[in-house]
């Protein structure tokens, strides 16, 4: 049997760390956590955990209110930090600025580029309003959503059945 105490968990242990408008789970790492919010995917929770300064295996929740501050500090100045091919959200329509875009600002901002190019009709706007796929792959033999095309052969075999008891 071991010497050490069991560690009480409830100590200090935030359960919800809040970054932004996203609630982020406390009892994971720091890059697991950071790699739930949208448009943080691993590689960028693991540039933030070392931008901050913060070991990326930590447990997120266990953190002085300090090192949060200084990922939230991170997450917000991530766009400023990296290169323009790096962010999410190059070149704005209306701003012309590069942004990195977390969270429901990102959703809100794709929404609005789709809206935007089914207003104009462009070509990848078309497909959006008609529901087909819009960046080139095939849609001859996948992407169905009407079921079958062709000859349903139980379908004939059912019905000649029914009609073989009916006689």
């Amino acid at each position: 049997m071991s010497t050490e105490q069991p560690q009480d968990e409830d100590d200090d242990l935030r359960y919800f760390v809040r970054i932004g408008q996203t609630d982020l789970d406390g009892t994971k790492s720091v890059e697991r956590s950071l790699s739930d919010m949208n448009g943080i995917g691993r590689r960028t929770a693991r540039l933030l955990a070392e931008k901050a300064g913060i070991d990326r295996t930590a447990t997120f929740g266990r953190l002085d209110e300090d090192d949060i501050q200084s990922v939230v500090e991170a997450v917000e100045n991530y766009a400023d930090e990296v290169p323009g091919w790096l962010a999410n959200h190059r070149d704005g329509y209306f701003s012309g600025e590069t942004t990195h875009e977390t969270g429901n600002d990102l959703s809100m901002s794709r929404r609005q580029d789709i809206n935007r190019m089914k207003m104009i009709s462009s070509y990848k706007g078309i497909r959006h309003k008609r529901g087909q796929k819009v960046r080139g792959q095939r849609t001859k033999s996948t992407g169905r959503t009407e079921g079958t095309i062709g000859v349903n052969v139980e379908a004939i075999k059912e019905e000649a059945a029914a009609e073989g008891d009916e006689e």
